[in-house]
């Protein structure tokens, strides 16, 4: 079984929301909503700024309270630990829009909540998710941390990296390249 992650590289991305546009377009995300969006981090004190440009979208959490909390089971982990919602199971009643310390779903205008699924309809086939392939700067990766090959592991091993919000618990499956 294939454990799935991303790897995204802060130095090399540019915030050209080039991932956003191929996500928005490859699942017809309705407009005013996103599954990915850019982040822009200032760090440090004049003169020595750093800026921080990543893209970020549902974590994939291994240990995820979006679908602890979920009452009807709409939300769910499916073999391959992707975190997906069954949108015929979902009221809508946000209780996992409030467990989610990433911001990463929202509420479809037809009642059912969202979010980035990994494209797992193209990942079925042996692409990678729409972002990942659209990337002008190849900042992002994507693959199996079980495959020692893989060029998400390879890239983990290659480089000091990162996950958002430790503290939280949630075992993310985004990593950032530091």
């Amino acid at each position: 079984m294939a454990r799935y992650a991303m790897v995204i590289d802060t130095r090399k991305c540019v915030g050209c929301s080039g991932c956003v546009v191929a996500c928005k377009t490859e699942n017809n995300v309705p407009d005013g909503l996103c599954r990915d969006w850019i982040v822009e981090v200032l760090k440090g004190k004049s003169p020595n700024l750093q800026l921080e440009i990543r893209s970020e979208r549902c974590n994939h959490c291994e240990n995820p309270p979006c679908v602890r909390c979920c009452p009807t089971g709409a939300s769910y982990v499916n073999e391959d630990d992707f975190v997906l919602v069954e949108k015929s199971k979902c009221t809508g009643c946000k209780a996992c829009i409030a467990s989610c310390p990433y911001d990463a779903r929202y509420v479809h205008p037809e009642g059912y909540v969202e979010k980035c699924t990994f494209c797992i309809h193209r990942v079925e086939k042996g692409l990678d998710p729409s972002c990942v392939e659209a990337c002008p700067t190849r900042c992002m990766a994507f693959g199996d941390l079980e495959d020692p090959k893989s060029e998400v592991s390879t890239l983990l091993r290659s480089r000091p990296y990162k996950v958002l919000l430790p503290q939280a618990g949630t075992k993310p499956k985004i990593y950032y390249l530091l």
